[in-house]
């Protein structure tokens, strides 16, 4: 009888690279955030932080994505009543046990309290804990809509992906773009039931982000073929990584040289669902897979890559923790947010994070409940 697992397949260390490398860009955009409010901050480093990051958040579905269905039997019976169970305690639990944390820690800090049950559900339900959680809130539908995907793909050919690709840019430009649709959005009662269901959409509406969720799912599926596609095309992909990149930036300068925008108007339109912005994360996703897998490296630069992913979970979900008391110490010792300043900002908060989640992970394997609550490893597939 077939099952919907395969015999395991070799383990890929560039799916941990990757994890590692979208954290770090993870908190250069939240960095990046307290950065931008220096009214005199570099347009520059702005980009930096900014908009040469925003493959993040994206990429970690993509990577989520080939991870599940790397060793799935697409073709055999999904159970998915074991398949959601293990989802829930890797991702639910840790998101539960960080969203009530960061609410007591928020709540004592600055005296706002703890929200009453009506509104915890709606915290909880769109991700607004803390600014990071609700990619957790994605990540679970996407695990609960695992069937869907399942059927999408065993269909999925190349042509089809095209088609795909063009309904997400699409969908992504009317959802960011589309002034008739924000301003009904703005425009509804603010004891309206629909408002937060549409103005937090980007907290857990999956179509925003589906097609590089099945183009990593589909790659995975046909993973020979997609190794000896990196391998041969390798500078090619490096090509339209920074091609992609270009566009990016130019939108993004275009936007405040051409068209006026503050730095904060620029990012907030040269995005992740802008179309280049798009295509940056699909180019962003076969980059660093292909030299993750073929590129050599020193050894020492390998040990650290494997460091940042295997951390990566844990300092995903603790650095807003060092970010806010970091910047708390900057604000009583008068330090103003210029370029050195948040460069070391970043650097600190990246190193304490990391540090955290190696002391939690000793910790955890001393008591095991505590890692069951905070994962200080990334959800196993």
């Amino acid at each position: 009888m077939q099952t919907a697992t395969l015999p395991r397949k070799p383990r890929l260390a560039a799916i941990e690279y990757i994890r590692g490398i979208s954290m770090m860009g993870v908190i250069g955009i939240h960095i990046g955030s307290q950065y931008i409010m220096n009214p005199a901050a570099n347009i520059h480093l702005v980009a930096l932080f900014e908009t040469f990051t925003r493959f993040s958040v994206p990429i970690f579905f993509f990577i989520s994505a080939f991870g599940l269905f790397y060793n799935l039997n697409i073709n055999a019976p999904f159970d998915f009543v074991s398949f959601t169970k293990r989802r829930l305690k890797t991702v639910l639990i840790p998101y539960l046990a960080w969203s009530l944390l960061y609410l007591l820690h928020d709540g004592l800090l600055y005296g706002v309290g703890f929200p009453d049950p009506l509104h915890l559900l709606s915290v909880l339900f769109f991700g607004n804990a803390k600014y990071q959680l609700y990619f957790m809130v994605i990540l679970l539908w996407f695990y609960l809509l695992m069937p869907l995907w399942i059927a999408i793909v065993r269909r999925l050919t190349l042509y089809r992906l095209g088609i795909l690709l063009i309904l997400q840019m699409a969908f992504d430009y009317w959802s960011s773009f589309d002034t008739a649709f924000n301003l009904y959005v703005y425009g509804l009662p603010d004891n309206s039931i629909l408002k937060p269901f549409l103005m937090y959409r980007l907290n857990y509406w999956v179509l925003h982000y589906f097609f590089i969720f099945l183009l990593g799912g589909w790659l995975s599926v046909h993973s020979n073929k997609f190794m000896d596609f990196m391998k041969k095309h390798l500078h090619g992909l490096c090509c339209f990584f920074f091609f992609t990149l270009g566009g990016l930036m130019t939108y993004y300068y275009e936007k405040i040289y051409f068209d006026g925008y503050t730095a904060l108007e620029a990012i907030n339109t040269a995005h992740q669902l802008c179309p280049w912005g798009i295509l940056y994360t699909m180019a962003a996703s076969l980059f660093f897979f292909a030299i993750f897998t073929y590129q050599s490296y020193p050894k020492a630069l390998n040990n650290l890559l494997h460091i940042l992913g295997k951390h990566s979970y844990f300092a995903y979900l603790s650095h807003p923790l060092f970010i806010t008391y970091i910047g708390l110490w900057l604000q009583n010792h008068g330090k103003l947010m210029t370029a050195p300043v948040v460069i070391a900002f970043y650097w600190a908060t990246l190193i304490l994070s990391i540090l955290a989640a190696i002391i939690c992970r000793k910790i955890g394997e001393a008591i095991p409940i505590l890692n069951k609550l905070t994962i200080g490893v990334y959800p196993k597939k």
